[in-house]
């Protein structure tokens, strides 16, 4: 009998359960991917209309660009894993669609180094961090700039973001600012566990944001 219990009703058992916690897994992670959308839809919007105010002829690029990205969205954010290629073009084209938004007026600079084909990644799991500094970089701050790396070797990604800050500013923008590097943090709790470390610094005027991410 307990041999039996053993060989077919416990295995049953562990495998329902197995079954369940990865559909709340799923349904969790599908949550916060879809609290990302409406905020970044949200944040590229603005700079848009903040263009078509000025008439500028950079207005059409944006606006293709934004169409590449919701493209993105609509059809690889509910993905398990993407190709680390595609979330690197997602994360060129919000940074070159920031580039023309700001032209001379912000300091932007995006280096990549490394092979990126052949490693898969979380849909939209970068582009928090650099959301995150293009709404705190900017606004009442001396010479405002943005420094974003990304860096692929042996199945190791190190990605490093830096931006200028006024912490003044950043208290006031702090009480609305939504889920942002809280959501963040939580689907790499989630997905990968112990195979990342995080860390964030604020050092005079500058807040420092360091991944490391172990790539599956």
């Amino acid at each position: 009998m307990r041999d039996w219990y053993k060989n077919k009703v416990l295995p049953k058992f562990l495998n329902k359960k197995k079954l369940r916690q990865n559909e709340r897994l799923k349904t969790e992670l599908s949550f916060l991917r879809s609290q990302i959308s409406p905020h970044f839809i949200f944040n590229v919007l603005n700079s848009a209309v903040s263009l078509a105010r000025t008439g500028s002829d950079q207005l059409e690029p944006m606006l293709i660009k934004l169409s590449n990205l919701l493209r993105y969205m609509l059809y690889n954010s509910d993905d398990e894993k993407v190709p680390l290629t595609r979330e690197l073009e997602y994360l060129e084209s919000y940074i070159d669609l920031q580039k023309i938004r700001f032209e001379e007026d912000v300091e932007i600079s995006f280096s990549h180094a490394g092979a990126f084909s052949g490693h898969d990644i979380e849909p939209m799991l970068l582009i928090p961090f650099v959301e995150n500094a293009f709404k705190h970089g900017i606004g009442r701050i001396d010479k405002p700039a943005i420094f974003i790396t990304l860096k692929q070797e042996q199945g190791t990604l190190d990605f490093h973001v830096k931006n200028k800050f006024n912490a003044a500013m950043n208290e006031m923008k702090d009480k609305d600012s939504g889920i942002g590097l809280t959501n963040v943090k939580k689907r790499l709790e989630l997905l990968y566990d112990d195979k990342y470390s995080l860390e964030l610094k604020v050092n005079d005027e500058w807040f420092d944001i360091k991944l490391n991410l172990v790539l599956k």
